[in-house]
């Protein structure tokens, strides 16, 4: 970073950065430290501040060995167990037809951006019209073929895949876009050496196209697996960690205990192990990113 020895300058620089360093301090660090120590103390937001009492790791002991953790940590790994493979395919695939030139290329564009820039409650209204077990537009489709389909959002076992759908349509189109610019930035000398050598569409998919924008998917990954294990306004609006609990979720958990039982403690110790997992999960994938990730080209 260029600092000016000027001290006039200096003070310039200041002046103008103040305002963002006090709004990462107020905003930003001050929050995260109040969180770490709530974490470790019996806080109630129904009582006063001076009420606190030190708990020492009683919050975290509480949440890791009870009956609730496991279960939220197996309905958090199955959303993004089926939600990241299914948001690459999706993502690469629209990619590959967006990237070709075709009538209507422009109307296809709009199309799959649209729910990207949709609210979630407008979707949410949409999907759970579309999922309905009895009248749902998905059932009535399936019915033609002869497949009776569940009761998505009211079923434990299909609510969470109900709700990995609505997250997919949603936010295909902005990853799509990403990997649309990777694609764009290939070069082209690649392929015509391919169509030299004869190379079938296939091939130069699996042996160009992927290896070359492998630094752009493995961002997708690692945006995604954060995305995944903080998977919060789907899941609220669509079952609100139902049915009978099969959809909670490490946020809906964290936003329950904070503003709805007002256990500011228990909130604040599950954000921490939230933020482990998060770390862990991040750590492994940059470690895995040198088999894999191909930065050459």
């Amino acid at each position: 970073m260029y600092i000016p020895k000027n001290a006039g300058k200096k003070r310039t620089i200041a002046v103008f950065l103040l305002p963002s360093i006090i709004g990462v301090i107020c905003f930003c660090l001050l929050p995260i430290a109040a969180s770490l120590l709530f974490s470790v103390m019996d806080y109630d937001l129904l009582r006063p501040m001076n009420t606190m009492t030190f708990v020492k790791m009683d919050n975290y002991r509480r949440i890791l060995t009870g009956r609730e953790f496991p279960k939220v940590l197996l309905h958090t790994l199955t959303y993004l167990g089926l939600y990241l493979p299914l948001i690459l395919l999706t993502s690469v695939s629209e990619a590959l037809i967006l990237n070709k030139t075709f009538k209507g290329h422009g109307l296809f564009r709009t199309v799959c951006y649209t729910p990207v820039i949709t609210s979630w409650v407008a979707a949410a209204v949409v999907w759970q019209w579309v999922l309905s077990g009895k009248y749902g537009l998905l059932n009535q489709m399936l019915a033609v073929v002869g497949i009776q389909g569940p009761a998505w959002l009211s079923s434990p076992k299909w609510a969470m895949v109900g709700v990995v759908m609505a997250a997919i349509w949603k936010d295909t189109g902005y990853y799509a876009l990403m990997v649309l610019a990777a694609l764009k930035s290939i070069d082209t000398k690649y392929y015509e050496a391919a169509d030299i050598d004869g190379a079938s569409g296939f091939k130069k998919l699996t042996s160009i196209t992927l290896p070359l924008i492998t630094p752009t998917l493995f961002l997708l990954v690692v945006i995604n697996i954060i995305y995944g294990l903080q998977v919060f306004d789907s899941v609220l609006i669509m079952t609100n960690g139902g049915p009978g609990g099969a959809t909670t979720v490490f946020l809906e958990r964290i936003y329950k205990y904070a503003f709805k039982q007002y256990k500011m403690g228990l909130a604040s110790a599950y954000s921490w192990i939230l933020f482990a997992l998060i770390l862990a999960f991040t750590a492994v994938q940059f470690y895995l990113q040198k088999k894999w990730v191909n930065y050459d080209a």
